[in-house]
């Protein structure tokens, strides 16, 4: 009886992991470090990943877990977080991703002091990078998410050269809208240390809040990609990009 437990246990979790997903690693560089792994007990792991219990959409923008994930805690005296200078690539790399439709995003956020011991919710975010519909029709296009598919399931973006030192918090993003009216955010978060001589901060409407930044009335939320098959533009919710 326990093991037909906990095959029925695995084998849901192996179709979760099959249906959605997240972040795995980021490489710096030549450094890669390993995400958070989620699915399994916080105790004991190490990495550089904030904890994400599930590979689930969020599917409310306004609950706290749009932050970053389930339930974004801090690994506590597991919790690393990786030196980096300012102008650095960040590649990204998901799971096996099965969604092509909708926009990829890259936010940051300054801690205040030690990222270890910050609330997510109480940081102000902005955005670095996006990709929404890049060519194409909203239905049959080529999106962010097509090209991360496309890109063996990694997005590359660069941290502002300019870029104040710091603690640092990196948000990765996914919005997957193939499901008529009903959004799919895939948020994960990561800890960074950000090295080099900027000075530059963003400021007023780059900044945003999480809950806060996406509401479901944004057209780039809640939205039908299917009802109107020939339209070319679509609005990437959020911020504008702050390149510093």
């Amino acid at each position: 009886m326990l093991i037909s437990i906990a095959l029925t246990a695995l084998a849901l979790a192996s179709s979760q992991v099959a249906a959605h997903g997240g972040v795995l690693s980021y490489k710096f560089g030549s450094t890669t470090y390993q995400g958070f792994q989620a699915y399994n007990s916080p105790a004991g792991q190490k990495s550089i990943q904030r904890e994400w219990d599930t590979y689930n959409p969020i599917t409310d923008p306004t609950v706290p877990e749009i932050v970053c994930n389930t339930n974004g805690a801090s690994l506590g005296a597991g919790q690393l977080s990786a030196t980096v200078a300012a102008g650095t690539k960040v590649v990204a790399t998901w799971n096996q991703w099965p969604h092509t439709i909708g926009p990829v995003m890259v936010y940051m956020a300054k801690c205040p002091g030690s990222c270890t011991s910050a609330n997510p919710a109480s940081l102000s975010w902005f955005k670095i990078d996006q990709a929404g519909l890049i060519s194409g029709t909203l239905s049959t296009g080529l999106w962010g998410q097509g090209q991360l598919v496309n890109n063996a399931n990694t997005w590359t973006s660069t941290i502002p050269a300019s870029l104040a030192p710091g603690e640092y918090i990196i948000r990765h993003e996914l919005l997957a809208v193939h499901t008529s009216n009903i959004p799919q955010f895939y948020p994960e978060c990561a800890q960074l240390i950000i090295t080099g001589s900027g000075t530059a901060q963003p400021s007023g409407s780059y900044l945003v809040k999480f809950p806060g930044a996406y509401q479901f009335s944004d057209p780039g939320v809640t939205i039908n990609v299917y009802a109107n098959p020939d339209q070319t533009n679509y609005t990437i919710p959020g911020p504008a990009v702050w390149h510093g």
